[in-house]
């Protein structure tokens, strides 16, 4: 993580029976840190000791970062997630901001970004008043 430029650098996940493995594309991928997320991230990395960096789960079983997540949800009041339920909230979130298909594919590490579009293509804003709109904007605007 690269808290002064606003990436997390993803470059391993985890597997229960396998342990720490590559990513699926096996290539480490740049998340960007939304500024809602990077106080909270700084407060954890300043609390982290571990030397290779990790913030979360240094040395520990996901099964113990999702209980420290269990108690902190609760604490706050708050319905638990799942982190692949969080993964989609990201993905969903970005498409409701309007950042483009290609780099939330590049993002949320997916090999093509028919991936992308096959899972969160409903998603995606427009209709087609909307798609007409934009095309008569076009067509005047070339007109002109």
């Amino acid at each position: 993580m690269n808290l002064r430029k606003n990436i997390i650098h993803v470059e391993r996940s985890w597997d229960d029976k396998e342990g720490g493995q590559g990513t699926t594309s096996d290539a480490e991928r740049k998340v960007p840190i939304p500024s809602a997320l990077r106080g909270y991230l700084v407060e954890q990395r300043i609390r982290a000791t571990d030397p290779e960096g990790l913030v979360f789960g240094q040395g520990a079983a996901p099964s113990r970062v999702r209980d420290g997540a269990l108690a902190a949800w609760k604490a706050a009041g708050l319905e638990p997630t799942t982190l692949h339920e969080a993964r989609h909230t990201f993905a969903s979130l970005m498409i409701a901001a309007g950042v483009n298909a290609k780099a939330i594919s590049s993002y949320m590490g997916h090999s093509s970004i028919q991936i992308t579009y096959d899972r969160y293509g409903h998603l995606t804003p427009g209709n087609e008043d909307e798609a007409a709109s934009l095309l008569d904007a076009y067509l005047h605007a070339a007109g002109d």
